[in-house]
């Protein structure tokens, strides 16, 4: 049974000019299927913590974070709209209620099909966040995860239906840029091996391991120069002011690196930010968590071909297999300090490693990801379709 016409999807999400990555992420995907012919221009239903934020036309209803009646509310409106499908970005933090249990409210009064977007699966869930995900899986008719390694968490830990899991990747977007030296020499850094790290400040970034493995490398290697790219996460901001970037800044002096480490305090555009992977020449990310089961940071270093040094958290692990960056121990800056300068003294083995890398990081398109999810949409809404017509 083939329906050859335009999908309706909406998007269950936090979005621009919310500032975090699933906003982020839920744009660049909408954007991209804006330019695949079989699903109509998608919208979005904003989830706010407030109303400070300016949204555009895309946005076609507003769910209020913390209010558990605007989730049903929500709910029903769909129903009564030309909504075919919804797809809810799943994220701890986003929804309200007790593990963001809201969005079974949403779930229960929503009639038609829904996919679900798993953006962080905790290996040990708390019992209240594994029923949560538990009844959210088994309501979707989709469930998509980002990493292959994911899967035996969903079936084993949250009772999942494989059957019903897709993995399809983060995705990046494309841009032609200049050449690393070009941008290195456009930016004032010139002969220097360039760290970089980007996205959000928060205490559970590690940072202050990677600023003390720099320290170590730059005894031998005065030529580094370590970027912490990005402004401080506005809950983290909301709850403790700049009190994390300050202890990073304090550690780089007490190190006495000033002149290696450089603080860019502003929220990246997405432009900057691949200009600044660009140049870079090794990209770090010093996680503390295991359980990290996606990271748009890495996808894009992973899609710009950049060497990955990281803690082995669940979705570097993935990222970085089969020779395309170096896995350091967690909480260890002696461990990365070593994989940092492996990767300085062997330039053969770095150009083998971003070639690898960039392999991978050329199907993360969004254009290809966007067609991924556009074939995923169709065939779940064709499915339903069917199944609801089966006579019994």
């Amino acid at each position: 049974m083939t329906l050859n016409r335009i999908r309706n999807v909406a998007f269950l999400s936090t979005y621009p000019s919310r500032e975090c990555g699933l906003a982020t992420f839920t744009q660049d995907l909408v954007r991209a299927l804006d330019d695949v012919d079989l699903i109509d221009s998608p919208k979005v239903i904003a989830v706010s913590d407030s109303d400070e934020y300016q949204y555009s036309d895309r946005v076609i209803m507003e769910i209020s974070q913390y209010d558990r009646n605007s989730y049903i509310k929500a709910a029903k409106q769909i129903n009564k709209s030309d909504i075919e499908l919804v797809v809810i970005e799943h994220e701890y933090g986003i929804f309200g209620g007790e593990a963001g249990e809201y969005i079974l409210d949403f779930a229960k009064n929503l009639e038609i099909p829904f996919v679900t977007t798993l953006h962080t699966v905790l290996p040990c869930p708390g019992e209240k966040e594994r029923e949560v995900l538990r009844e959210l899986g088994k309501r979707s008719a989709k469930v998509v995860t980002m990493a292959k390694n994911t899967k035996p968490l969903l079936k084993d830990v949250y009772e999942m239906d494989l059957s019903k899991v897709e993995v399809i990747h983060h995705g990046v977007p494309y841009r032609i840029l200049e050449s690393r030296e070009k941008l290195k020499e456009k930016h004032g850094f010139s002969g220097k091996n360039v760290i970089s790290t980007f996205g959000l400040l928060s205490p559970g970034k590690g940072l202050e391991y990677g600023i003390e493995a720099v320290a170590k490398v730059v005894k031998e290697h005065k030529d580094m120069v370590y970027l912490i790219l990005g402004q401080t996460h506005p809950a983290i901001k909301k709850r403790s002011g700049e009190e994390y970037r300050e202890k990073l800044i304090a550690k780089v002096n007490e190190l006495g690196i000033g002149d290696h480490v450089i603080f860019v305090d502003k929220y990246l555009t997405k432009d900057e930010i691949i200009q600044y992977l660009r140049m870079s020449d090794i990209y770090m990310t010093p996680y503390l968590g295991k359980d990290q089961a996606v990271s748009g940071t890495l996808a894009y270093a992973v899609g710009y071909g950049r060497v990955i040094v990281s803690t082995p958290y669940r979705y570097a692990e993935e990222m970085l297999s089969e020779g395309r960056g170096l896995l350091a121990e967690f909480r260890n800056s002696d461990s990365l300090a070593e994989k940092l300068k492996y990767v300085i003294e062997n330039p053969e083995e770095k150009k083998e490693m971003e070639n690898k890398t960039l392999s991978l990081g050329r199907t993360m398109m969004w254009e290809d990801i966007a067609r991924q999810y556009a074939k995923m949409f169709i065939k779940t809404v064709e499915e339903v379709r069917l199944k609801d017509s089966v006579v019994v």
